[in-house]
């Protein structure tokens, strides 16, 4: 499956991983939630983010943290 919700463009913010379609860093999304915000907060920030690419987003994340690989290493 072809990511629908990550775009990666040197020519976009010298190459940061950004939501698709979008200049807005994914990076903000977990500034905001390491702030204390709520999701709505952040799309109320930024409204060229959608809440199914957010949620997508936050999908992507599980499946990387909870993987096979991911648990056999020893995170400290």
């Amino acid at each position: 499956m072809k990511n629908s919700v990550i775009n990666i463009n040197k020519n976009i913010l010298g190459g940061k991983p950004v939501f698709k379609g979008t200049r807005v860093p994914i990076q903000n999304l977990f500034d905001y939630i390491e702030g204390g915000y709520t999701i709505e907060e952040f799309l109320e920030g930024f409204p060229s983010v959608t809440k199914e690419q957010v949620i997508e987003l936050l999908k992507i994340a599980e499946n990387v943290l909870i993987s096979d690989k991911v648990m056999d290493e020893n995170i400290t």
